[in-house]
C-alpha cells in the first residue's frame, strides 16, 4: 500500500464530508447517531467475537494487564457505547449557537457563533470504545474524523466502523464523515499528524510514548494529556468514613484508567487513625504500598519506601504511593509539583479549606468529597468524551461537544459603514 496516497485520499474525503456536516441539521445527525447505536446493539455478539480475537492476539504478543483491560470489550461495554451515542443524540446541538451579543457605539451588534472545527484526527491505543465515542461526538459537533486505532484492536475497530457506516448511510450522510484507518502500518500516524491541508486538530489517546511522538511530530494542533497522576488528599477535617470509601474507589475501582488515584496524601493529625484502615483495605485487594518515612512508621513493614520517582509516577497498576503532610499548603504544593494536572480530590468537611483547594490546585478537574474516577465524559453528562485535556488552550478536562467546536465573531448591521 502507498501509505501517503491512501492517507491523502482519506483526508480529501474527510474535508469534503466536513463541509456537508457543517450544514447538516440536528435531526439528521441524531438519526445517524441512533441508527449507529441500534446497529451496535444488534451486532453485539459479533463485536465481542471480534474483540476476543484481538484479545487472544494481544495475549500472545505479551501485552501487559493494563493494556488488556483497556482492550477488553464485553456485551455490557457494547451496551454502554450504544447508550453513550443515545446520550449524545439527546444533548443540545452546539453548532450554530449564538450569544454574547452587545451593541457597539458604532451601532453594530456584535456576538459569537459556535462552529465545528472541521476535520479531527484521533490516534488511540487499545480502547475500541473510542471508535464509537469519537464517531458520535465528532458527528454531533459537525466534524468529520479520521480514526487511527491501535494495531491490537484492529478487528474490534473495523467491526465498530461497519456499524458506524451503516448508520451514516441510513441518515443520508457520507461515509467520509467517519473513516477508520484499515492498516496497522505506523507510517499512517506520521502522515495524519502532518496533513495540515486536510486535518484541523489531532487528539492522541494512549500512553506517554504515543503522545510524546504525536506532540513532537505534529504540524497540526494537538489536544492532549501526557499523564494521569491523580491525588486524593485526606484533610484534618475529613470524615474518615467518607475518606475510606473515596480513597478505596479512586484506587481500586479500575487500575488502568487515567483518572485512577496514584498518590494518597493524608494530614498528619488524622494519619495514625486513617492510614492503617485504608492500608488494610488496599492490602486485602493486592495493592502494593509505597510510602514516605512517616507512612512507613504508622503502617509498618508492609510499606515499601517511596522514591522521588514514585511521586511523579502514573502506575496504571495495583500500586499506591502514600505520603503524610503537615498542612493544606503542603498538600497543594505536592499536587502542583508532582501531579499531571489531570484530576485531584480533597476529602474535608471544612468549606473554607475546600474552596482553597478548588481555587489553588492547578488541574483540569478538581473535586471535593468525591472519587477521582468521576473525571469522565460519560459521568460528566457529555454523553462520551473524545479525550481528556490537561492543556489550557483550547479545551481542558473531558472534551465533549463544546470542546470540538470553536467560535467565530458575528456582526449584525443595517447599512453601517465605518467613519
Amino acid at each position: 500500500m502507498d501509505i501517503q496516497a491512501y492517507m491523502l485520499d482519506l483526508g480529501r474525503a474527510a474535508r469534503a464530508a466536513s463541509r456537508q456536516l457543517a450544514r447538516t441539521d440536528t435531526a439528521q445527525k441524531n438519526r445517524a447517531l441512533l441508527a449507529i447505536a441500534d446497529a451496535l446493539q444488534r451486532d453485539s455478539d459479533a463485536l465481542v467475537t471480534a474483540n476476543q480475537a484481538d484479545l487472544a492476539a494481544a495475549r500472545d504478543a505479551g501485552l501487559e494487564p493494563a493494556m488488556l483491560d483497556r482492550l477488553t470489550l464485553s456485551a455490557a461495554g457494547v451496551a454502554q457505547m450504544a447508550e453513550g451515542l443515545r446520550q449524545i443524540a439527546a444533548l443540545p446541538d452546539p453548532v450554530g449557537e449564538m450569544g454574547e451579543f452587545a451593541y457597539r457605539p458604532s451601532g453594530i451588534q456584535l456576538g459569537k457563533m459556535r462552529v465545528p472545527l472541521g476535520v479531527i484526527g484521533i490516534i488511540y491505543e487499545a480502547r475500541p470504545n473510542v471508535t464509537a465515542d469519537a464517531a458520535g461526538l465528532c458527528l454531533k459537533s459537525g466534524n468529520a474524523c479520521i480514526l487511527r486505532g491501535g494495531s491490537e484492536a484492529i478487528r474490534s475497530n473495523q467491526a465498530i466502523a461497519a456499524c458506524v457506516h451503516e448508520g451514516l448511510r441510513e441518515a443520508g450522510l457520507p461515509e467520509g464523515a467517519v473513516q477508520v484507518i484499515n492498516t496497522t502500518d505506523r507510517a499512517t500516524v506520521g502522515a495524519l499528524v502532518t496533513m495540515t491541508e486536510f486535518v484541523d486538530v489531532i487528539v492522541p489517546r494512549g500512553g506517554k510514548g504515543l503522545i510524546a511522538r504525536v506532540s513532537a511530530e505534529a504540524r497540526v494542533p494537538v489536544i492532549k494529556h501526557l499523564d494521569g497522576n491523580c491525588h486524593v488528599y485526606v484533610d484534618v477535617d475529613a470524615d474518615l468514613v467518607k475518606a475510606g470509601r473515596i480513597a478505596d474507589n479512586a484506587k481500586t475501582q479500575r487500575y488502568g484508567t487515567c483518572n485512577t488515584m496514584e498518590t494518597l496524601l493524608t494530614h498528619h493529625t488524622v494519619a495514625a487513625e486513617f492510614l492503617p484502615v485504608i492500608a488494610a483495605i488496599y492490602l486485602s485487594k493486592g495493592v502494593e504500598l509505597r510510602g514516605c518515612p512517616r507512612a512507613q512508621e504508622i503502617i509498618g513493614a508492609q510499606v515499601k519506601p517511596a522514591s522521588e520517582d514514585d511521586w511523579f509516577t502514573e502506575y496504571a497498576a495495583p500500586i499506591v504511593a502514600l505520603k503524610v503532610v503537615d498542612s493544606l499548603d503542603e498538600a497543594i504544593e505536592h499536587i502542583n509539583h508532582y501531579g499531571s494536572h489531570h484530576t485531584d480530590a480533597i476529602v474535608t468537611e471544612n468549606y473554607t479549606t475546600a474552596r482553597r483547594f478548588l481555587r489553588e490546585v492547578d488541574s483540569s478537574s478538581v473535586m471535593v468529597n468525591a472519587s477521582t474516577r468521576f473525571a469522565d465524559g460519560f459521568e460528566y453528562g457529555l454523553g462520551a468524551e473524545i479525550g481528556i485535556s490537561t492543556d489550557k488552550i483550547h479545551a481542558r478536562g473531558p472534551v465533549g461537544l463544546h470542546g470540538l467546536t470553536s467560535q467565530k465573531w458575528v456582526v449584525l448591521g443595517d447599512g453601517h459603514v465605518r467613519g
